[in-house]
């Protein structure tokens, strides 16, 4: 099932021949051959360049390994996942770390920010790790922070924010590369409600000033019309 948020139709008519995610078949299955768990099968769907896609489902649906098909974290026992072109599927160990270093980056339900450094200090990592000249790695994370809402917070450590403004620091992080896929996997679930809402309003918000193609994991279900397209995840199978 498909469910259209209030920005598809803008979406849909700038689909171009070229879809940033394409995914054929696609099957995953764990556990031993007596007791198979099939986390994916033959999951088949397309993201267009520029598109939020949220994917519903309850926890153990299979959300988790589809993103992580996504971004190379694991690899499918059948099908294949392009990426801007790139047939992650194929690729060996430093082509993946290429693909998340340049191309695809993620935000995680827990954070995953370094606690002795500073809002800024985490920002800047990916910057660091890709040797980006100093001016140009402070100027980007001013801007990151600015687009965020945490300005006032660039000296603050982890323990200094609340949830919601460590969770917005991790997306100013996963943005600081300019990748072209953002993978969010549960980036609501240790916020409350309100404090959600506002993250994934952010989330809208950034995918659109900075043209990142999004697909966000989520099992709440209220949070599908600030996406442009659902997919909902059962079973392993998605319906749309």
């Amino acid at each position: 099932m498909s469910i259209p948020g209030e920005h598809v139709g803008r979406h849909r008519s700038e689909q171009t021949a070229e879809q940033m995610v394409v995914v054929r078949d696609l099957a995953r299955t764990y556990g031993s051959a007596a007791a198979p768990v099939h986390a994916l099968r033959g999951v088949s769907f397309d993201v267009a360049p520029g598109e939020m896609v949220a994917v519903v489902g309850r926890s153990g649906s299979g959300k988790t390994t589809l993103l992580n098909m996504l971004g190379g974290l694991d690899r499918p026992d059948e099908g294949t996942v392009r990426v801007d072109g790139t047939d992650v599927t194929t690729l060996d160990e430093q082509g993946l770390s290429t693909l998340r270093r340049d191309s695809v980056s993620y935000v995680f339900q827990t954070f995953g920010l370094i606690p002795a450094l500073t809002a800024a200090e985490n920002v800047g990592v990916p910057l660091r790790l890709r040797r980006t000249p100093t001016a140009e790695r402070e100027e980007r994370v001013s801007l990151l922070l600015e687009l965020v809402g945490l300005r006032d917070h660039a000296l603050q450590r982890p323990a200094e924010l609340s949830g919601g403004q460590q969770q917005r620091v991790a997306i100013a992080r996963a943005l600081a590369g300019s990748p072209r896929l953002l993978l969010a996997d549960e980036p609501t679930g240790q916020l409350d409600t309100e404090t959600g809402l506002s993250v994934m309003a952010l989330l809208r918000a950034v995918v659109e000033s900075e043209g990142v193609t999004a697909v966000v994991a989520t099992h709440d279900a209220v949070l599908m019309s600030l996406a442009d397209r659902v997919l909902v995840i059962s079973d392993g199978r998605v319906d749309g």
